[in-house]
């Protein structure tokens, strides 16, 4: 692990898992969260024909002509379900910034387990706990990303573990807010461009994460994840294989009052932009607690010389907000 606040750290997280060293672990996660708010994670676990097998399957899909992924777009157009085509979502929206939509089409899958009954009483939850949209072509696609959400599951679970203890906090303290979690799993495709963007049109805009924290697994290519560093630059995110990208998101930024970063990242687009070369894929899994849970600053974490400084707001509300910024000026 490097010590330099410049520089993104790579952790081996066995030790915490096989139980050796946990204090261990946990307090080099704490450091890069203080600092940074992104890691890279060996030892996580995950089989690596988990993971080839789904980026395998879904350029399949993604390689489809247009009508037949369109069959699998969601009725409503800002819920993460389903096939968005290309260059109809903004992340950049969702702080506020007027940017042109960005450079990549996605398949979105929700929470394997249904938790509709638990929340009947409560429409706008319902939508978070929408069914899946489950393509049958091309064939094992929809299996291949069920298998890689159930494995990002259980890492995101052990990570929560880990950050428990990383706030000096009893090791389970996450586990009873995730119980009927609506995390989100996305398949990301970054095609070559066929036509220069327009200005400021990247691949995907600068932006946070929204929900507490993302687990994210990237094919090697031209133009690729960055993200701000402390010292105002911008820094490529270059995982080894096997080796997984972690970064926190928004919520966990209101959990610990600010003291762990939820970080400007953004992904740019390659210097020759029909480069065949430049197909990029990514397979991120995005954290979201119950629905009903709420965000409020961690006791801890709150201090005379550093107050209280967020409001609460329950996980639904707040990822729901997020979700309707990304589509506003889309199509």
């Amino acid at each position: 692990m490097t010590n330099s606040k410049n520089e993104i750290p790579v952790i081996d997280i066995s030790p915490f898992l096989n139980g050796s060293d946990k204090k261990g672990v946990a307090e080099k996660v704490a450091n890069a969260c203080k600092n940074i708010g992104f890691l890279i994670i060996s030892g996580h676990g995950i089989e690596p024909t988990k993971v080839e097998d789904a980026f395998r399957k879904s350029r399949q899909f993604f390689n489809l002509e247009q009508k037949k992924k369109n069959l699998y777009h969601p009725q409503q157009k800002s819920q993460q379900r389903g096939y968005h085509a290309f260059a109809t979502r903004g992340l950049a929206y969702t702080l506020g910034r007027d940017a042109p939509p960005d450079l990549r089409e996605t398949y979105f899958l929700g929470p394997l387990n249904d938790h509709k009954k638990y929340f009947q009483s409560s429409p706008e939850a319902l939508k978070a706990y929408a069914s899946n949209i489950l393509p049958d072509q091309p064939e094992g696609f929809s299996a291949s990303l069920e298998n890689i959400y159930a494995s990002y599951q259980r890492l995101s679970e052990d990570i929560l573990r880990i950050f428990s203890i990383s706030l000096n906090l009893d090791e389970n303290f996450f586990s009873k807010l995730i119980t009927r979690h609506f995390s989100i799993l996305s398949s990301h495709y970054y095609p070559p461009l066929q036509k220069p963007p327009v200005p400021g049109q990247l691949r995907t805009g600068a932006h946070t994460d929204f929900g507490a924290i993302t687990i994210l697994a990237m094919t090697n290519a031209a133009g690729g994840l960055e993200v701000l560093m402390p010292d105002d630059t911008w820094q490529a995110v270059t995982p080894k294989k096997n080796e997984l990208v972690v970064n926190l998101g928004d919520m966990m930024a209101l959990w610990t009052n600010g003291i762990w970063k939820s970080t400007l990242h953004r992904v740019v687009n390659p210097e020759k932009l029909y480069d065949e070369r430049s197909q990029r894929q990514t397979i991120g899994y995005f954290m979201h607690p119950d629905y009903d849970a709420l965000i409020k600053t961690i006791p801890t974490c709150i201090t005379k010389e550093r107050p209280k400084v967020f409001a609460e707001i329950t996980a639904g509300d707040h990822i729901a907000k997020k979700i309707r910024a990304s589509h506003e000026g889309t199509t």
